[in-house]
C-alpha cells in the first residue's frame, strides 16, 4: 500500500465481500441477529446481477419447467428476498430500476449494525495460519486503502476474490464424469464455465423510433445469425429475441466460457457490447419485427457472471444430491432451478454442438446443507452465491439469484450464531444446527419438509376460534405445497383473532404470517412481472404492479382490551409486532386487506423479545 494514501480500519464481528443479493442478505441476517457487520462492495450500488448495472431478474425455484403449471408456484422464496420483493411492489409500482436499487440499499441502511464500504474493491488479505486476521481494499471514491478486522469473513464476490488471497481450497472448471458419475458431466475435466452476458432495456412508445448503431456494433443481418442447433435446440429456431414485458431479456448474448471468466473480463465486454448493439440494430432494421415504435432505454456496460471459482467446503454438492432432493440434516436454504449447463461458447459458433445448453428439471425443490457454505481449510471463511461448495453441474442450479438469496440470509444467520457463541462454523453445522434453523423459519424461510416449531406460550393458550382452526394455525406449516392444501385460517374483515393466557405473560413480539398469493396473480398481469417483481423491457399495455389482495393492510392489537399498536398500510406478508407487554389476552381486530375479501392468516405466534 502506498504510504502517502490515506487509510482506515473497521473492526466488526462479520466482514462481507460482496453485495450482491447474497452478500447483502448475509449482512443483514447477521445484523439482524445482534453481530457488527462490514459490508465491502466493489460497485456503486447493492444487488450484483439484479442492480440496475446489470438487470437480471431474480430467479428461483419458481419457474417455468416441465412439469404442470401449478407446480412450483408454492416453491417461491421467502425470507429476506420476498421482503425485497414486497418492498419493491409497494414503492416502486412501475418498477424503476433505480428505485430497485434504494430498496435493498435501504434495508441495509436501515440497520445501525450495518457499516457499507461501496466502491472499495478487496484486494490483500491478512492471515494467521489457517484464520484470515483482516482484508484490505482500495475504495476508489476516496483514494483511500480500507482495512477490515472481523472475527469472521463471507466472501460473496461471485469470482471468490478470498481464495487467492488466503489459500482456501476452490475449484474452476467441469469434472469429469468419473469423478462423481454426473450424468451431465464431461468425459474429460476441463476449464471452461458458462459465460457472462449483457443485457439491453427496450421500451415501446407512441411513434416510430430510428436506431442508428454505433460503429462498434457487429451487423446481423439474417435470423440464421441467431441460429442454434443440436438436440435441445427446437429445430434450429433463431434464439429467441422478441423484447417485450414479457419477452426475452437476450440472456443468450453470452460469451467467455471458453477463456478465462476472471481475468480476460475486459475484452468480453467489449465483444458483448459489439454483439447487443447488433442484436437491437436487427431487430430495428432487419426484417419485420413490429418494434418500429420501440425505443433503446439502456445498455448495461458490466457483463453478469454466472461462473467463475468456487470453494470447496465440509460437502461438496452434486448433481445427485439435487436430483434427490437434498435431505440433509443441516440443511439451511433450498433450490429448484433446473441444473443448468449453458454451452460454454455461448454466442460462438460451435460446429460440433451449437446448444444453447443441457439441462435435469427438479421433481421437487432440494435442500442445500450448511456445510457446503464454509471453507473446508481455512478456519473463520463462509461464502455465499454461486461460489458455494458444489460441482459444475449442481452449481448451474444453485447459481441462481433467488436461490443464492435464501444461501446469503443461511449463512449470515449462521454467522450471528456462530459470533453468539464463539464457535466456528463447522462447530455450529454440528451442534448448533437446530438453533440456525429456528431463526430462518422465524424469519420467513421455508426449509425443504421441514415445519416451524411455534412457540410454548402460544401452544398453552386459548383463542376464539374451533379447535380445528387453532390445529391449522398452529401446526408450523406456512404454506401450501400443491394447490388446494388447507393452510391456516380464513376470518372476516371487522372479525378478531383473540389469544387467551391462564395468567398474565410478558409477551415479547407478535408474529404473523399472512398469505403472501404465492402465484401473485392480484399483483399483475404480466407472466414475468408475477414471477421476479422485476422487468427489463416495457411494453405499452405494462400496468403498474399492486400489493397483493391477501396481505392485511390495517389491523388493531389490543391487550387486555387496550389498544396498543394500530398496523396501517401493510404491504408484508411477514410481519413482526414488537410488543413487550404484560397480559393476559391479545386481541387482533381485522380492518381491512388490500383487496380480498377474507383474511387469510397463515400462522400466529408470540417469539420472545
Amino acid at each position: 500500500m502506498n504510504a502517502t494514501l490515506k487509510k482506515k480500519t473497521l473492526t466488526c464481528d462479520l466482514c462481507v465481500i460482496g453485495g450482491g443479493l447474497s452478500g447483502s442478505f448475509a449482512a443483514l441476517a447477521a445484523a439482524r441477529h445482534g453481530a457488527k457487520v462490514v459490508v465491502m462492495q466493489d460497485r456503486p450500488m447493492l444487488g450484483g446481477n439484479a442492480s440496475s448495472e446489470i438487470r437480471m431478474c431474480p430467479r428461483g425455484a419458481y419457474k417455468k419447467c416441465k412439469k404442470p403449471a401449478e407446480d412450483g408456484i408454492y416453491d417461491r422464496e421467502t425470507g429476506m428476498i420476498s421482503e425485497l420483493e414486497e418492498r419493491q411492489i409497494y414503492g416502486n409500482p412501475t418498477l424503476v430500476y433505480s428505485i430497485w436499487d434504494a430498496t435493498l440499499y435501504a434495508m441495509l441502511r436501515e440497520n445501525e449494525n450495518i457499516t457499507l464500504c461501496l466502491n472499495t474493491s478487496c484486494v490483500d488479505a491478512a492471515m494467521d495460519g489457517d484464520k484470515i486476521v483482516s482484508v484490505t481494499g482500495w475504495q476508489g471514491t476516496t483514494y483511500t486503502w480500507v482495512t477490515v478486522e472481523a472475527k469472521l469473513f463471507a466472501d460473496c464476490s461471485g469470482d471468490s476474490i478470498l481464495a487467492t488471497l488466503t489459500g482456501a481450497e476452490y475449484r474452476v472448471g467441469r469434472e469429469a464424469k468419473s469423478e462423481f458419475g454426473e450424468t451431465l458431466a464431461q468425459d474429460v475435466a476441463d476449464n471452461h464455465t458458462m459465460g457472462m452476458s449483457i443485457l439491453l432495456g427496450a421500451k415501446e412508445t407512441d411513434r416510430p423510433v430510428k436506431f442508428t448503431p454505433p460503429t462498434f456494433a457487429k451487423t446481423f443481418a439474417n435470423e440464421s445469425d441467431f441460429a442454434s442447433s443440436g438436440e435441445n435446440s427446437d429445430e434450429n429456431l433463431p434464439r429467441d429475441h422478441e423484447v417485450g414485458t414479457n419477452g426475452c431479456n437476450l440472456w443468450w448474448n453470452e460469451l467467455g466460457g471458453m477463456v478465462d471468466s476472471i481475468h480476460d473480463t475486459e475484452e468480453l465486454r467489449d465483444e458483448l457490447l459489439a454483439n447487443i448493439y447488433g442484436i437491437w440494430d436487427h431487430i430495428k432494421n432487419y426484417g419485420d419485427h413490429g418494434k418500429e415504435n420501440w425505443d433503446l432505454e439502456w445498455v448495461g456496460f458490466l457483463p453478469g457472471k454466472r461462473e467463475s471459482r468456487r470453494y470447496v467446503g465440509d460437502y461438496l454438492l452434486k448433481e445427485q444430491d439435487l436430483v434427490a432432493g437434498g435431505n440433509f440434516e443441516d440443511v439451511v436454504a433450498y433450490g429448484g432451478w433446473p441444473i443448468d449447463d449453458h454451452n460454454p461458447y455461448g454466442f460462438m459458433k460451435n460446429d460440433e454442438n451449437n446448444d444453447t445448453g443441457r439441462n435435469i428439471y427438479m421433481t421437487d425443490i432440494y435442500g442445500i446443507p450448511l456445510r457446503s457454505l464454509y471453507s473446508k481449510n481455512i478456519a473463520n471463511l463462509l461464502f455465499a452465491g454461486r461460489n458455494i461448495s458444489a460441482t459444475h453441474m449442481a452449481m448451474s442450479s444453485t447459481r441462481v439469484m433467488s436461490t443464492c438469496s435464501l444461501i446469503g440470509q443461511a449463512a449470515g444467520t449462521a454467522a450471528a450464531v456462530a459470533i453468539a457463541h464463539d464457535v466456528s462454523m463447522r462447530e455450529v453445522a454440528k451442534n448448533h444446527i437446530t438453533e440456525v434453523q429456528k431463526k430462518l423459519m422465524d424469519d420467513g424461510v421455508y426449509l425443504p419438509r421441514m415445519l416451524r416449531e411455534v412457540s410454548a406460550l402460544i401452544k398453552s393458550a386459548k383463542m376464539n376460534i374451533s379447535d380445528e382452526e387453532r390445529a391449522l394455525l398452529l401446526n408450523g406449516k406456512e404454506r401450501p405445497r400443491k394447490a388446494g392444501e388447507e393452510v391456516g385460517i380464513w376470518q372476516n374483515l371487522g372479525d378478531s383473532l383473540t389469544i387467551t393466557f391462564e395468567k398474565p405473560e410478558q409477551l415479547g413480539v407478535l408474529r404473523l404470517q399472512f398469505d403472501p398469493d404465492f402465484a401473485r396473480t392480484s399483483v399483475s398481469k404480466d407472466l414475468k412481472v408475477k414471477r421476479y417483481a422485476t422487468k427489463i423491457h416495457t411494453s405499452g399495455d405494462f400496468e403498474p404492479v399492486k400489493v397483493p389482495d391477501t396481505i392485511v393492510k390495517n389491523f388493531v392489537v389490543y391487550a387486555d382490551g387496550n389498544p396498543i399498536y394500530m398496523v396501517k398500510d401493510n404491504y408484508l406478508s411477514l410481519v413482526k409486532i414488537p410488543l413487550n407487554v404484560e397480559a393476559k389476552e391479545l386481541r387482533i381486530e381485522w380492518l381491512a386487506t388490500n383487496g380480498a375479501e377474507k383474511v387469510h392468516l397463515y400462522s400466529a405466534d408470540i417469539l420472545d423479545a
